[in-house]
């Protein structure tokens, strides 16, 4: 369908300028990080001070902690010291939050708390290769196009694109399932272009059956808010699904993993988050309709408008299918453990073997290193990946996964894991397993909201494990719900990358995000707390 926004009309006559729909939402506001956003002079003043407050209050409250005689060994107080002076960087971010991890780190071993070689030990963990091998592969799908094929792909269905509602859910439905193995923040950015082509569509037809006034804002419709946050908060509730979906996933299975001696499975930790995950979709689903309620139901124009996008895309490429494959076989190879256990049983042989020799961190690299191997062009040398490519890959999330390690590690090996623990459950009170994962799950969203979802988690899961081992309690639940928790912050542009994707297009009023996203903390709290102890007791973990 296409629209003559150049004319003028309506109920304020000739004299009233049309709006031009296409040039206020595609008029290169995607891609915008949270630093490259205009800021209002409120929220300018809020962000100036909290970065400015860590340079003073980081090593101010670290060094009178370190001051104050507490009934420590000199490597417990001063280890306090030093994560106490790391949080607050974490939180008030003076510097990049991956730095702050380093720099925690470096005072770690200066101090002489441990040897340089302890400290850093965790960096060659098999976690941090996992996160490696799994952001090269979302590095080929992104460059590549492989999100948008995708999701042109599903719209295009018979009757998807003649309902605002289906459109909306389709593209909740797509965010979900790839952000549950690619990067969030690259999830909601490859489908920003193709939801922003949507959105302009609905608002032409808006705008020419006279729904709206010559002179709308397209940037203040309900639709639009509806579709961008169902983008930002589907990528939350699916990057949940798998170990790798989510920084703070791999960074809470891990601490779990190295404070139990018992390892989570991918087909596990699936097993457990499934559920989680279908049951807050269809809270997002209705909610966000119920809040952000469409101004039509009924549309025109989307449908050719996604036929003519898969044209322009033209035939699968070389370069895609080379990447699904790799893509493929790294799925299947992690979840074959998984596979084998539940048709032979953990007891099997089979199980055993695929168990010992399909590490999760060696497939992912084995997967990746696909793309380095399977040519584009086999005359010019060309692989479906090169290096240059891969190197875009964040890096800044893998240091500080690996900082988040190495601190969960000092403090059980210092001895002040157990003292915290100890304090916390003498001085709480908390002794019951569903006190303890209402308190952890709380404290996560509520980190969340101010700081990334990957700080969150290495600050709560580190003190929930020690308070649960304290109180005689099995930490998975707590553990496992608040590593959940972390990735649940809705309410704030800051709260997670995509939540500032989708509020720097201009189309996601402030008020409708904290309203919708206030909403969808307490939703997932809740189901969390209660769906999280059933499946970890369904599937078996800490028994």
């Amino acid at each position: 369908m296409t629209v003559d926004i150049s004319q003028t009309r309506g109920d304020g006559g000739p004299s009233t300028p049309m709006t031009n729909v296409r040039e206020a939402l595609l008029g290169g506001k995607t891609f915008r990080s949270l630093s490259e956003q205009k800021l209002s002079p409120r929220e300018e003043r809020f962000e100036r001070a909290r970065m400015t407050s860590g340079f003073i209050l980081a090593p101010a409250i670290a060094i009178i902690f370190a001051l104050i005689p507490l009934d420590l060994t000199y490597q417990q107080h001063m280890l306090a010291a030093v994560l106490l002076g790391v949080i607050v960087l974490w939180i008030t971010e003076p510097v990049p939050i991956p730095i702050g991890g380093l720099l925690g780190v470096g005072v770690v071993v200066v101090l002489g708390i441990v040897p340089a070689a302890d400290a850093v030990g965790p960096f060659g963990s098999s976690t941090i290769f996992t996160f490696i091998g799994a952001f090269i592969l979302a590095q080929a799908m992104l460059q590549h196009g492989i999100a948008q094929r995708l999701a042109l792909t599903v719209l295009s269905l018979p009757g998807v694109g003649k309902s605002v509602y289906r459109v909306i859910i389709a593209f909740g439905l797509i965010t979900c399932v790839l952000s549950a193995f690619v990067s969030n923040t690259a999830t909601v950015a490859m489908l920003m272009p193709t939801a922003l082509g949507i959105l302009a569509v609905i608002a032409e037809l808006l705008q020419s059956r006279g729904i709206v006034k010559p002179d709308f804002d397209p940037l203040r419709l309900r639709v639009g808010a509806a579709l961008l946050l169902m983008l930002a908060y589907g990528a939350s509730v699916g990057g949940l699904l798998t170990p790798v979906g989510s920084p703070p996933n791999l960074i809470g299975r891990g601490l779990i993993e190295e404070a139990t001696g018992e390892k989570i499975s991918f087909g596990q930790w699936m097993a457990v988050a499934l559920p989680i995950c279908v049951a807050m979709f269809i809270v997002l689903a209705v909610v966000l309709l119920l809040l952000n309620k469409p101004e039509i139901r009924k549309i025109e124009g989307v449908e050719e408008y996604v036929k003519k996008e898969l044209a322009e895309l033209g035939p699968v490429s070389r370069a895609e299918k080379n990447t699904l494959f790799a893509f493929g076989l790294t799925v299947l190879l992690w979840l074959l453990p998984a596979f084998a256990a539940l048709f032979a049983g953990t007891d099997s042989a089979i199980y055993e073997f695929l168990d010992s020799r399909l590490d999760e961190g060696i497939v992912a690299v084995i997967g990746a290193s696909l793309l380095f191997i399977l040519p584009v062009d086999w005359k010019r040398r060309e692989p479906t990946l090169t290096w240059s490519q891969a190197a875009k890959i964040d890096w800044g999330t893998i240091i500080l996964f690996g900082c988040g390690i190495i601190f969960g590690s000092l403090l059980a090996d210092t001895g002040l894991a157990e003292t915290i623990g100890t304090g916390f459950a003498d001085t709480l009170g908390v002794t019951s397993m569903l006190t303890i994962t209402i308190v952890s799950v709380i404290l996560a969203i509520l980190i969340s909201e101010t700081t990334s979802n990957t700080a969150a988690a290495a600050v709560i899961v580190p003190i929930v494990i020690p308070l649960c081992q304290a109180a005689g309690i099995d930490p998975f639940v707590p553990a496992m719900a608040a590593t959940f928790a972390a990735s649940f912050g809705f309410m704030l542009p800051v709260s997670t990358p995509q939540n500032a994707i989708v509020y720097g297009t201009g189309a996601v009023p402030i008020t409708k995000m904290i309203r919708t996203g206030f909403t969808f903390d307490i939703a997932g709290a809740i189901l969390i707390i209660v769906l999280a102890p059933v499946m970890i007791s369904v599937v078996g973990l800490g028994q």
